[in-house]
């Protein structure tokens, strides 16, 4: 049995795709997934499995979705360990003069081709910073997420890769949500 974390791409934005937490939470529990627990309201769920294959249950819960909401939601699965290594990739953190209120990450679904991450580089603003690691953009917006033309919608269209985009403190939340899971 793994501890797990999931994020749904989407959910609840400007009233789009709305699926209340406790839906959620049943529609997991209906798919043999053990203690879980969400966290705000944009679809991140922590959860134990027997099944440890990411891709599988990204499947699975995708096509639950679609089953019970009508509606087509992109789900990223980590392990609690891979979890662990995308917050200790973050080369923003070991900068200590970065707000960590600032942090962003833009998860990816798959690894973008080599010539898109290539463009994608040359696309340097003044003022963000963005560093792409494996699935992973890592990001300092120093004025904010929503004053950044980097935005989801920007990576996706860029890199032609679904993607999902959560702050540093949801992300941290997340680890000790599934490292109190882990510990009980």
């Amino acid at each position: 049995m793994t501890i797990m974390i999931s994020l749904l791409r989407g959910i609840n934005v400007s009233g789009q795709k709305k699926i209340k937490m406790a839906e959620l939470k049943m529609l997991y529990q209906s798919l043999g997934l053990d203690a879980v627990t969400t966290y705000i309201q944009s679809g991140n769920v922590v959860f134990i499995s027997r099944d440890v294959a990411p891709r599988e249950l990204s499947r699975k819960i995708e096509t639950a979705i679609e089953e019970k909401f009508y509606y087509s939601v992109s789900v990223f699965v980590y392990s609690i360990n891979d979890w662990k290594a995308v917050i200790e990739n973050n080369p923003f953190c070991k900068n200590t003069n970065k707000d960590p209120r600032r942090l962003y990450i833009t998860l990816l679904a798959e690894m973008p081709e080599k010539q898109l991450v290539k463009e994608l580089n040359q696309t340097a603003n003044d003022i963000d910073e963005f560093d792409l690691n494996g699935k992973a953009v890592y990001l300092y917006c120093p004025n904010g997420y929503g004053r950044t033309k980097l935005s989801n919608n920007f990576f996706e269209k860029k890199l032609k890769v679904p993607a999902t985009t959560r702050n540093w403190n949801s992300v941290n939340k997340l680890l000790e949500l599934a490292q109190a899971l882990e510990a009980s």
